[in-house]
C-alpha cells in the first residue's frame, strides 16, 4: 500500500477516533471476542488525553482513514518503572469496512519505525491474556511473550489480564 500516510492525530480527528474504536469493538464481539472492547467505552476525552502524554497517529490513504494506534512512551500500570527504552502501541485500530488484508501489520510497522526513530530499543504492547487469536498475531509479526500483568486497570472497565508482548528494534530497518 505505497499511498498510506500516517499522521499525529489532532483535535478535528477525536470524532473518528473514537468511531473506530467502537467499530473495532462491535467487529470483535461479532467474531466472538466478549471479554475485550466494548462500544462507548471510550470518548473523545480518553484520546484527547492520550495526545496531550503520548501520541495518537492515523493511517489514511487518501482522505479515508484505515486505522489508528496510540504510542505511548511509558506504561507503568503493566510494565511497572522502566528505563526509558520502549514505545509502547496501544489500540492498534483498523477499520474493517475500507482497510485491506494485512492493514494491520503496516500500521504495527509504522508504530515501530516511529518508536526506533525516537531512539528506543523495543516496541511492547499487552493483550487480553484470554484473547488467543490476537496474542498469536503479534507472536506471528515478531513479537515475543515477556511476561504477564493480572488485574490492569482499564479506562472504561473493569480491570483485566494481560499478556506482555516485546520486539527488538535493534535490528530494525528504518527503510
Amino acid at each position: 500500500m505505497n499511498d498510506l500516510h500516517v499522521r499525529l492525530a489532532e483535535d478535528t480527528d477525536l470524532a473518528t477516533l473514537v468511531r473506530l474504536r467502537d467499530d473495532a469493538a462491535r467487529w470483535m464481539l461479532a467474531q466472538g471476542i466478549t471479554g475485550q472492547w466494548q462500544p462507548g467505552q471510550l470518548d473523545e476525552g480518553h484520546f484527547r488525553k492520550v495526545m496531550t502524554t503520548g501520541e495518537v497517529w492515523l493511517a489514511t490513504v487518501g482522505s479515508r482513514v484505515l486505522g489508528a494506534w496510540e504510542l505511548w512512551w511509558e506504561d507503568e500500570e503493566a510494565w511497572g518503572p522502566q528505563p526509558p527504552v520502549a514505545g509502547y502501541v496501544h489500540r492498534l485500530m483498523v477499520d474493517r469496512s475500507c482497510a485491506r488484508p494485512g492493514t494491520g501489520r503496516l500500521l504495527l510497522r509504522a508504530a515501530e519505525r516511529r518508536i526506533a526513530a525516537a531512539g528506543r530499543e523495543f516496541v511492547r504492547l499487552d493483550c487480553l491474556a484470554g484473547n488467543a487469536r490476537l496474542n498469536a498475531y503479534y507472536v506471528a509479526a515478531g513479537y515475543r511473550v515477556v511476561g504477564h500483568k493480572a488485574g490492569k486497570p482499564q479506562p472504561g472497565g473493569a480491570p483485566k489480564s494481560f499478556t506482555l508482548l516485546e520486539k527488538s528494534l535493534c535490528s530494525f530497518d528504518a527503510e
